[in-house]
């Protein structure tokens, strides 16, 4: 006799309920896979919203930190042409009320000329302008410019020490 299970397709109930699972389970598996598929879109999307977001914060924070060291940096060339201003009119003071006559009347015109070139120098050139041309001389006499910071080191070493 033959087993009603193992017949064909043809009055089979079980095999037709197989089938029907396995076509259940196929739906389940492809129903996932778009869940799967969304929810990884979803992240996604979430992820480029939080570095689209980060970016921008970043952007903000540098353009502001950009806008401090400018005003700093602005400020820093106010208070030395201040600085340079006044050391040009004492230069012009020590002019004035220095002798003008005989070796003490001209060591002191050169020393309050020297003093007001100076103070010119500095209102006119700024921090900005004094730490370029600090940059070109050390970068035409590079052997000097380092024995000259070794000396300083030094110097600055020996008072620390004291």
């Amino acid at each position: 006799m033959a087993n009603p299970i193992t017949k064909g397709k043809e009055g089979n109930s079980t095999g037709s309920s197989m089938e029907k699972a396995r076509e259940t389970a196929s739906q389940v598996t492809d129903k996932a896979k778009d869940l799967g598929s969304q929810a990884m879109d979803k992240a996604k999307d979430f992820g480029s919203q939080v570095a689209d977001k980060a970016k921008g914060v970043a952007h903000s924070v540098g353009e502001a930190v950009s806008g401090a060291a400018s005003t700093v940096g602005r400020k820093a060339d106010d208070l030395t042409a201040s600085a340079g201003t006044g050391i040009k009119n004492l230069g012009e003071t020590l002019s004035h009320k220095a002798p003008h006559e005989g070796m003490l009347g001209n060591a002191s015109q050169a020393v309050a000329s020297t003093i007001k070139d100076s103070g010119r120098y500095i209102e006119e050139a700024g921090l900005s302008g004094m730490a370029e041309d600090i940059t070109q001389l050390v970068r035409r006499n590079p052997i000097p410019a380092l024995f000259v910071g070794v000396g300083l080191g030094f110097l600055l070493g020996r008072m620390m020490r004291s």
